[in-house]
């Protein structure tokens, strides 16, 4: 995993994806994937090893989310998809006491959709989408500054591996902390088949210390 981390950051990461025409209001720039699914993990496949700020400052070590289904998703305010927030803030509300949590990583990758600062990503989520699940400092998802986090996402063998293409990217994170499944952004929160890979998630006992 060092080995991939030292290539990407000396290498970059790059997305191929086409673009769109922009539109008023919220509009996506690129069609993205629908399903990459994987259900077998690997000895690299887990990812909370990592130490991040919260929005609001506080470090915060995501060992403390082990034990629980993780839903990972890199976010943006101005994008066609920003509605999504809607339903992975249902999704939380639903499935919360049930060991079940959404991660939210705001990141200004992509055509410049999250242009804000944290104060203003905070105010816009929680305002217009009531969002309470816990959301963390704006963060680089691809390219030579990847934040650790997603280059260990990235890491992870086809079809789970390979950076974000685009906002709203969707990693699945079972009991054990390894990563199990990746939605990419056509595939919205509450959809049949990320449902069914959560209640099958929550249904599972821990296999590790």
């Amino acid at each position: 995993m060092a080995g991939f981390r030292n290539m990407v950051r000396g290498a970059g990461v790059t997305i191929a994806a086409g673009v769109l025409a922009l539109s008023a209001g919220f509009t996506p720039a690129t069609q993205p994937e629908g399903e990459r699914m994987n259900v077998e993990t690997s000895p690299d496949a887990y990812v909370l090893d990592h130490t991040l700020h919260r929005i609001t400052g506080e470090r915060e070590s995501l060992e403390k989310y082990k034990g629980k289904v993780i839903l990972m998703v890199n976010v943006a305010s101005k994008c066609g998809y920003t509605p999504q927030y809607e339903q992975l803030e249902a999704i939380y509300r639903q499935y919360k006491d049930d060991g079940f949590v959404v991660l939210g990583f705001p990141a200004n990758n992509f055509r410049g959709q999250e242009p804000g600062s944290n104060e203003e990503i905070l105010e816009f989520c929680t305002e217009k989408f009531d969002v309470t699940f816990p959301m963390f400092e704006k963060i680089e998802v691809i390219g030579e500054e990847t934040n650790p986090l997603y280059l260990d996402l990235a890491g992870q063998p086809e079809p789970i591996g390979g950076p974000p293409e685009w906002n709203f990217t969707k990693f699945l994170v079972d009991r054990d902390g390894n990563v199990v499944a990746r939605f990419d952004t056509k595939v919205r929160p509450d959809d049949e088949k990320v449902i069914r890979k959560i209640e099958e998630l929550i249904a599972a006992e821990p296999s590790s210390d």
